[in-house]
């Protein structure tokens, strides 16, 4: 283990110590009856507002791009009598991250050329990649080389502006900015991974060159791309896998979908059990991880926040509402180019599925009527639905964006409305909102007709950080009823700070979402795992500091989607758009702790199914998949739902019998 990893883990040890202090001192409160309507002296509007349990607030932080093998691989739970699914409980890999004895569970394969797009490839058309025939190997795209020396968040060394370039970073975490460039060229192969260049399946992140607080090559994560890598077939289905999708084409469908590709960097993963990932780990060891969350969508970001943001898929319109088709460049045709194996015709962001003869929809469609349980498309004929990364038809700061390549401004209803509806409180917080908003208002007063944050930001240094706030992941700036209404958008739509702000002054809504900005999101070649971990430290201390409003909140912590990673476990298909591979959830709160690790199988809608129980919401629309059942586990399997399609509103992850005490609730 390096210095560098040593140090990183004494400064997460040193907070965590922390945080045990002053969530013993909140547990105490809970148990002498001091209650949680009055904080600081004051009447606490949220606290009284009433719920179906003793969580009055809701904190939702989410990250980019990390799967649950690839983050809790090596895992083990802490609590008594606790299991876990992932590569070092199946065998698949050992503690220190070599082979394991069943290391042949994760068997990757190629697939020989094919006439058109599969979903489940011809298992005859299957070769495995082995020591002789290898599978790609791990390379640095997008990754950087070097540190800057001017700009975050490649600074070659500590400056006074740091902190100020950042402030959504504890101050002693700010030297993660400045360290992880690879060293290496982009794109070339990644030789601080050790066995680069003969891997032939999972390896870890893990070396004398390379640690958590490296940056490390990307992937492409895409609708079209990402079903393939499942690679689901019914004739593969078994009693324990009844959906037959086997995870094994991840390094090829990379590899081979265009000329710049990712090559084998779907199949690392970082090691808990030798001291990565520690913060996270740790709050594994003291609350509850749930080892069968998946990402709801198959593919990106965009796409993945809108389910979370409204348990559907948002599709074209005419900028007034109304169903239409976009222009046909923009429609995806994965079927191969003449003369490759995998290579799409036009890798396109909207698809529409309500029609079988449109490209790769009839494979999907063919598959899902094979299922025993024959879940719905969910596809309208007529629609097509944004699969792929799309910004939003609003700037910011409301303004509409006229961007080339956006959507039109959305009809679908949001859980935003619904908790309006319902006068509960709530608020998306994205990091260097404010910022991005500075920079909206420059752009729009520039070029009204084509505004541009980029150039807004080369002529407004002060505001640059706006460029790294994700558009994309905020649902809601989709949205005509809260982007096109500035009381709406005043009201819910709001930075980081805003969040720190509310959390100590006793004014944090009842449902608070966070995102971190494109610098702090953990989001591979662009961001670092520990950034997202300083993130997620600098909303906890706060947190830490109002021991009674932490007494009373759920914190969950999330991710958009697994980034293309490799993962074992289990995938339900609940409709033509997902579910994808599984992703971390962690659940910290009074009434989750000991270590846990829950089973029941759920998606990003799970967390608006906890948010309509808790608040006696109704699901969004007819169609949204909160809809679903809350999942029953099968005699075979207990991580698939014997009554699918269905997804759990976490509720069963909280035990909410008796108040909690001091000495349970931190172990």
């Amino acid at each position: 283990m390096t210095t560098k990893l040593r140090n990183h883990e004494r400064q997460w040890r040193l907070s965590s110590a922390l945080y045990t202090s002053i969530v013993a001192a909140s547990a105490a409160a809970t148990v002498l009856g001091l209650g949680t309507a009055a904080i600081g002296g004051a009447v606490d509007p949220v606290a009284a507002v009433k719920t179906a349990s003793p969580i009055k607030r809701v904190i939702i932080l989410i990250g980019e791009n990390r799967g649950l093998d690839h983050t809790f691989g090596t895992y083990t739970p802490k609590g008594a009598g606790q299991t876990i699914s992932n590569l070092l409980s199946k065998g698949i890999v050992n503690a220190d991250g070599t082979p394991g004895p069943n290391y042949a569970l994760a068997q990757q394969y190629s697939v020989a050329g094919q006439p058109a797009w599969y979903f489940g490839a011809p298992n005859a058309a299957k070769s495995p990649y082995n020591p002789i025939n290898l599978m790609p190997q791990p390379n640095t795209n997008g990754a950087p080389k070097a540190q800057g020396s001017s700009s975050a968040p490649f600074l070659s060394s500590l400056t006074s502006e740091l902190a100020t370039l950042e402030p959504d970073l504890p101050a002693s975490q700010d030297v993660l900015l400045t360290t992880g460039a690879t060293g290496l060229a982009t794109g070339k192969l990644d030789t601080r991974v050790p066995g680069a260049g003969s891997l032939s399946g999972p390896f870890p992140l893990q070396g004398p060159n390379l640690t958590d607080d490296d940056y490390t090559g990307d992937m492409t994560h895409r609708f079209y791309q990402a079903a393939q890598q499942q690679d689901c077939s019914i004739a593969n289905a078994t009693a324990t896998n009844p959906s037959g999708c086997l995870n094994d084409l991840f390094p090829f469908v990379m590899a081979t979908y265009a000329s710049n590709s990712s090559q084998g960097n779907e199949m690392g993963f970082y090691n808990s059990a030798q001291g990565q990932v520690s913060f996270l780990t740790t709050l594994a060891d003291r609350f509850t991880l749930s080892d069968n969350f998946h990402q709801s969508f198959l593919g990106g970001t965009a796409a993945n926040h809108m389910m979370f943001g409204t348990g559907d898929a948002v599709f074209w319109t005419d900028g007034n509402g109304n169903a239409t088709a976009p222009k046909s460049s923009l429609l995806a045709n994965p079927n191969p180019k003449t003369g490759t194996v995998n290579t799409y015709t036009v890798d396109g962001n909207f698809t529409g599925c309500g029609d079988s003869t449109q490209p790769g929809v009839a494979p999907i469609l063919n598959y899902l009527a094979s299922l025993p349980y024959h879940p719905a498309s969910n596809c309208q004929a007529g629609h097509y639905y944004m699969i792929d990364n799309v910004n939003p038809g609003y700037l910011p700061n409301g303004a509409l964006a006229n961007s080339e390549g956006g959507i039109p401004p959305a009809p679908l209803r949001t859980i935003g409305d619904a908790l309006t509806a319902k006068n509960i409180s709530w608020a998306y917080f994205g990091g260097a909102y404010n910022d991005a908003v500075a920079l909206s208002n420059a752009a729009v007063a520039t070029n009204p007709s084509k505004p541009n944050l980029s150039t807004a930001a080369a002529a407004d240094p002060a505001h640059a950080l706006g460029t790294a706030y994700c558009q994309i992941c905020n649902p809601f700036s989709y949205m005509t009823s809260i982007m096109g209404n500035p009381t709406q958008r005043a009201a819910h739509i709001k930075d980081t700070a805003d969040l720190i702000t509310g959390i100590e002054t006793n004014t944090l809504p009842s449902v608070s979402i966070g995102k971190p900005d494109g610098l702090l999101d953990g989001h591979p070649s662009s961001s670092k795992i520990d950034l997202f971990e300083g993130y997620v430290q600098n909303v906890l201390t706060a947190l830490q500091k109002n021991p009674r409003m932490l007494a009373e909140t759920a914190v969950f912590i999330t991710w958009d989607e697994a980034g293309g990673y490799y993962d074992s476990g289990y995938v339900q298909p609940v409709d033509f758009f997902g579910d994808g591979p599984r992703i971390p959830l962690l659940i910290l709160s009074p009434y989750t702790a000991g270590g846990k690790v829950n089973h029941a199988y759920g998606d990003h809608v799970s967390l608006l199914k906890f948010i309509e129980r808790n608040w006696s919401i109704a699901p969004i629309t007819s169609r949204s998949r909160d809809n679903l059942p809350n999942p029953v586990p099968s005699a075979a399997n207990l991580y698939v739902p014997a009554n699918s399609p269905a997804i759990d509103d976490l509720f069963d992850a909280f035990d909410f019998t008796d108040p909690p005490s001091v000495p349970n609730y931190l172990p």
